[in-house]
């Protein structure tokens, strides 16, 4: 029996997306993976509740029942152009706007958890829609002090090849120097293999 792994996450990177075509059953992603560098922390909230049946005076049957997956992600700084994308902007002479009949295209997702020791697990999300974020500002004081851009996504269950029933996440996990787990799980999240655009230590 192999090793188990008990090593925590230390950190985020590599924050991936890709629009889904919906006008089919199929799902097929369409379009390039596009990346938003500088992802500073995510969250996936996978809530299940369990109802019980009693007789006897005491519990005949357990059911679970699964909650909506939210997921929500903190950025640097998320650039006008994924914004656009992700949450169906129309943009006229370089101005872009916000409106009541804005339509959010499904997108996949993907991201990685570091490890200290140089490991990462990939995390894939297979079909969801984000929502238009708050915009805040806040006044210079007399320190520097960074803002960041946080948006929250609904995701939900898609056919992923090879599995028997539809899923909404993915996990795979690669030693260090190995990639052979990530390039299965893009395949099967974006039907396209991880894009090799290079990234500097910095993960700029």
């Amino acid at each position: 029996m192999a090793e188990k792994n008990y090593r925590a996450s230390t950190g985020v990177d590599e924050f991936y997306y890709a629009m889904i075509e919906n006008e089919t059953d199929n799902n097929v992603v369409t379009g390039d993976i596009n990346r938003v560098k500088f992802l500073q922390n995510i969250e996936i909230e996978m809530p299940q509740e369990a109802t019980r049946a009693y007789g006897d005076n005491r519990t005949a049957e357990i059911a679970i029942s699964s909650g909506n997956i939210t997921v929500t992600s903190a950025f640097h700084k998320i650039p006008a152009e994924d914004k656009q994308i992700l949450f169906g902007l129309e943009t006229v002479d370089g101005v872009t706007a916000f409106g009541g009949n804005d339509k959010p295209p499904y997108v996949a997702v993907v991201f990685a958890k570091t490890h200290e020791d140089g490991s990462k697990e990939w995390v894939g999300l297979t079909k969801g829609i984000f929502m238009r974020p708050n915009i805040t500002g806040q006044t210079k004081e007399d320190g520097v002090e960074f803002s960041n851009e946080e948006i929250t996504a609904e995701f939900m269950d898609r056919y992923v090849e090879g599995f028997s029933d539809a899923k909404s996440v993915l996990f795979a996990f690669d030693e260090k120097g190995e990639t052979s787990n990530r390039d299965t799980l893009f395949m099967k999240v974006f039907g396209q293999p991880y894009p090799n655009t290079g990234t500097d230590p910095e993960g700029a």
